[in-house]
């Protein structure tokens, strides 16, 4: 694999790939619920990569991993178990702040792993929630990251 992968813009013909890439982690994790079928997954992935939100980074397999973002908001991180631990998801959010002053983003606070990496790319705590805004209905943690000096509890 290339030292910094490449990151693209997703094209349709890659969303059974990156639904795959989703269900690597939503269907394996024992406490996280399934609140959606695979087939609503499909299209909610249609939609936002003809929207132009998802961008992915890909191995010598192919897609392994994939960022969706609406302007400043992260809507999903996700890299396949294959690719884990290559850097692929931290340029993908390396590309992400290339193109935005701040990006904000949910995790859900039972995804420990998920925290600390957020946290080691520079996103600061910034709110926590009891779950009622996010489909899982799980206790959830806003993160923020800012380009400049400023701290994540002044905005």
């Amino acid at each position: 694999m290339a030292d910094r992968p490449e990151v693209r813009r997703a094209r349709l013909w890659h969303v059974p790939r990156l639904a795959r890439i989703l269900w690597s982690f939503t269907r394996t994790t024992p406490w996280l619920p399934r609140v959606r079928t695979k087939g609503d997954d499909l299209k909610m992935m249609t939609r936002i990569t003809r929207q132009g939100w998802v961008r992915l980074a890909r191995d010598a397999k192919g897609p392994a991993a994939f960022i969706a973002r609406d302007g400043q908001v992260i809507h999903a991180l996700y890299v396949h178990p294959r690719a884990r631990r290559q850097g692929l998801g931290r340029r993908l959010l390396d590309d992400a702040k290339a193109r935005a002053d701040r990006l904000e983003l949910w995790t859900l606070q039972a995804n420990r792993e998920a925290r600390a990496f957020y946290a080691a790319q520079g996103f600061a705590e910034a709110g926590r929630s009891d779950g009622r805004g996010n489909d899982e209905y799980l206790p959830d943690i806003r993160m923020v990251w800012l380009r400049r000096g400023d701290t994540a509890d002044e905005r």
